[in-house]
């Protein structure tokens, strides 16, 4: 992979990891701040929920680190167009239903990292 594209799977990476500390760690605290449209009396109830959600944030940035680091050029382009298209997919369905926000936090630097690791 090129150095961009290098760069901008780690961006992903690392917001993702933002993702899990908020929603596995920091739910009840963090949550409210991040999720303002959200009454804060949802915030306990749902905490479960959110770190179950965490969870699969987190497979997603063991994936893109995988890509990161695997020494094989074609494992790493498999595993950074896989990890990332999940990332792209999820940011789209979630723009499409819960607010077009989130493809432009989540999707597009995803879409945006996939499309150098496929020109790179």
């Amino acid at each position: 992979m090129s150095n961009l594209a290098m760069w901008l799977t780690a961006l992903v990476a690392a917001e993702h990891a933002l993702i899990v500390w908020v929603e596995m760690f920091s739910w009840e605290k963090t949550g409210p701040r991040v999720f303002r449209s959200l009454p804060v009396t949802l915030f306990a109830p749902t905490k479960t929920m959110a770190a179950n959600q965490g969870l699969y944030n987190a497979f997603l940035v063991a994936g893109l680190l995988w890509a990161l680091i695997a020494g094989d050029a074609l494992w790493q382009l498999r595993l950074a167009c896989f990890f990332l298209g999940c990332v792209v997919v999820a940011g789209a369905y979630g723009g499409m239903t819960v607010g077009r926000k989130i493809f432009f936090v989540q999707g597009l630097p995803a879409l945006l990292a996939l499309v150098a690791v496929l020109v790179g």
